[in-house]
C-alpha cells in the first residue's frame, strides 16, 4: 500500500510503499480516506517525548477517517508513535474495534479529520472539566489554533454569554514577550466586559498567568499545553480569594466511550454548520511538505487526502 513512512525519529515522513496491515481478532482494517497531521503526531515522531523513541520504520497518524469493509464511514484513533504499530497516514489501517466511531450524515471525511481529537479536547474541557454553564463568560487563549477555534464556537453553542478569543501572530508574540501578566489580565477583562468564568489555556506562560488573574470568583482555568512557557506564575492568595480552580487536561485520560460521546457531539454540530475549523487539504504524495507546514504551527490543520484504492 501507499503510505507516509518515518524511517528515523525526528525526520519528516516520506511517501513510500509499505506492507498492508494483516487481519487480526478484535481489529478492523479501514480503507483510509483522510488523515490529519496532529501535534501529537509531531511529538510522538520527534523521539524526544515521554513516549520514548518510536520503533521505525512506521506509519504515523494518531487519527483518521475512512470506511470499514462493509462501507460504513468512520473516524478512528491509533497509538502510532506512542506504541509499536502503524497509523492512519496510509491507504489501509488496522484499528481496534473499540476505537471506531461512525460518522453522522452531512460531515465530509476531510471535515471530520480536521476536527478530530483537537475538537474532542475543546468540547470536553468546556463540558466536563470546566463545567461551563449557560450565561458564563469564556476566555479562549490561543484561539487561532484548532483547539481554540473549536472552543470559541463550542462555547457559543453551549450558551456562554460572552466569548473572547485571544490570539497573536509569531511576530506579535515576539513584541509582547515582556508583557506584564497583570496588565494583560486587565486588557482581557476589558474585552470580556468583566471577569472570566472559564479560561481555556493551551499556552501557559505569560498568557496563561494573565488568564488566571482574570478569573472571576469560582472561575476555572483549564490548561492543556505550554506553547508560551512551562509555568503559571500565580500567587496563592489570588486563587484562594476567588475560590478559583486551575485544572489540567489531556485526551489520554479519556475512555473510548468518553471520546466517542464528545466526538459525536462535535460532529453533529459540524454537520449543522455550527463548528468549522481552518484546514488545508493535500495529497498523500505531498505528505513531507504537509508535515513541515504543520510543524510551523500556522493554525491551519494539514489534512492528507488518501484516495480509496490504487
Amino acid at each position: 500500500m501507499r503510505a507516509a513512512v518515518i524511517t528515523l525519529a525526528g525526520v519528516a515522513p516520506a511517501h513510500a510503499e509499505h506492507p498492508d496491515p494483516a487481519p487480526a481478532p478484535g481489529r478492523t482494517v479501514v480503507r483510509v480516506e483522510a488523515a490529519p497531521i496532529a501535534p501529537l503526531d509531531l511529538l510522538a515522531a520527534s523521539g524526544t517525548s515521554y513516549f520514548g523513541v518510536p520503533a521505525t520504520p512506521y506509519v504515523p497518524g494518531v487519527q483518521g477517517v475512512g470506511r470499514t469493509p462493509d462501507g460504513t464511514p468512520v473516524w478512528f484513533s491509533t497509538d502510532a508513535g506512542m506504541r509499536p504499530g502503524d497509523g492512519s497516514l496510509a491507504e489501509l489501517c488496522s484499528v481496534a474495534d473499540g476505537d471506531l466511531v461512525p460518522l453522522p450524515d452531512g460531515v465530509t471525511p476531510v471535515q471530520a479529520a480536521a476536527l478530530g481529537l483537537s475538537a474532542v479536547a475543546a468540547w470536553v474541557i468546556l463540558t466536563d472539566s470546566a463545567r461551563l454553564a449557560a450565561g458564563e463568560r469564556v476566555l479562549v487563549l490561543g484561539a487561532g489554533g484548532i483547539v481554540g477555534q473549536v472552543a470559541v464556537q463550542a462555547a457559543r453553542v453551549l450558551g456562554a454569554s460572552r466569548v473572547v478569543g485571544a490570539a497573536r501572530s509569531a511576530a506579535a508574540r515576539a513584541r509582547a514577550d515582556d508583557d506584564e501578566p497583570a496588565a494583560l489580565a486587565a486588557r482581557l477583562r476589558d474585552a470580556l466586559g468583566g471577569e472570566a468564568d472559564v479560561v481555556v489555556d493551551p499556552l501557559c506562560g505569560v498568557p496563561g498567568t494573565a488568564g488566571a488573574l482574570a478569573l472571576a470568583p469560582g472561575g476555572r482555568l483549564v490548561n492543556l499545553g505550554s506553547e508560551a512557557g512551562p509555568t503559571l506564575a500565580v500567587d496563592s492568595a489570588s486563587i484562594r480569594a476567588r475560590h478559583a480552580a486551575v485544572l489540567g487536561y489531556t485526551n489520554n485520560a479519556l475512555s473510548p466511550a468518553q471520546r466517542r460521546t464528545a466526538l459525536e457531539a462535535v460532529l453533529g454540530h459540524a454537520a449543522a454548520g455550527r463548528i468549522i475549523v481552518g484546514h488545508h487539504e493535500c495529497p498523500l504524495d505531498d505528505v513531507t511538505a504537509a508535515w513541515e507546514r504543520q510543524a510551523a504551527r500556522s493554525g491551519t490543520r494539514q489534512v492528507v487526502r488518501i484516495a480509496a484504492g490504487r
